[in-house]
């Protein structure tokens, strides 16, 4: 099996390749060309670095990055800074998640693909009718409003979610959805709820990074798994003690 890690240099993503290559797989990265790359990473066999700014590949390099692959992974997301939050590229994770799938499409592989988006429990799973209380609907409107990842993170999921659907020949998705991200050093025991169960903004639970890097990797790696969540956007929490 061998994956292309979208965000592989973000903290999430960085734990995604290493819990890949910990289980054998080969991994493709896709990195900035000033990011900083782990040294580890450039004396392994099992993964191919590629140094590029995301926003600037083409539909024809990605298929070729993408046609020895089987599944794509994306931890794509903005940075917390002022310019990472309000600056440019605002469409930087839906950008990308179109960009794979259009190269996923034009490589035309008999064996669907798997792609496995990381997302967040801030956006509602509109396949389910997922019910939102109204104090918090107005406040994620707002935020809506005014921090443009989150209708970024709205948009991926939503092409996947509508424009994949379920029952696209080439490609299979799962979007996994954490809550407030939390740094650990190992791999806790986690839930998984197909909806939240939790109010996002009033009563929020935690996830894990290096959590939501292990579920990503096993969704990839496990057949049962992937069966049992492809085409649907679960949610992930640590569990509590």
């Amino acid at each position: 099996m061998k994956t292309l890690v979208l965000g592989a240099s973000g903290a999430t993503g960085k734990l995604l390749v290493e819990q890949l290559l910990s289980m054998g797989h080969e991994v493709k990265v896709i990195v900035r060309p000033t990011a900083t790359i782990i040294d580890t990473w450039k004396n392994k066999k099992k993964i191919s670095i590629i140094e590029a700014n995301i926003s600037e590949v083409s539909v024809e390099e990605m298929r070729d990055y993408l046609s020895d692959c089987q599944s794509v992974a994306s931890c794509l997301g903005h940075n917390i800074t002022m310019k990472g939050m309000f600056g440019k590229p605002r469409r930087l994770v839906a950008d990308a998640v179109e960009l794979a799938c259009k190269a996923i499409e034009q490589n035309a592989s008999d064996t669907p693909v798997k792609f496995v988006l990381m997302n967040t429990t801030g956006n509602r799973n509109r396949d389910l009718n997922e019910s939102i209380a109204f104090g918090e609907k107005l406040l994620i409107g707002l935020i809506r409003l005014l921090v443009p990842p989150q209708v970024d993170n709205e948009n991926a999921a939503d092409f996947l979610r509508v424009n994949i659907g379920q029952k696209h020949k080439q490609i299979e998705w799962v979007a996994v959805r954490p809550d407030s991200l939390i740094d650990n050093d190992k791999v806790s025991e986690y839930e998984l709820y197909a909806s939240p169960i939790r109010s996002i903004l009033f009563s929020p639970g935690k996830t894990s990074r290096i959590n939501v890097a292990n579920f990503m990797s096993r969704l990839i790696a496990e057949k049962d798994l992937w069966t049992k969540w492809k085409g649907q956007m679960p949610v992930i929490y640590n569990k509590e003690e």
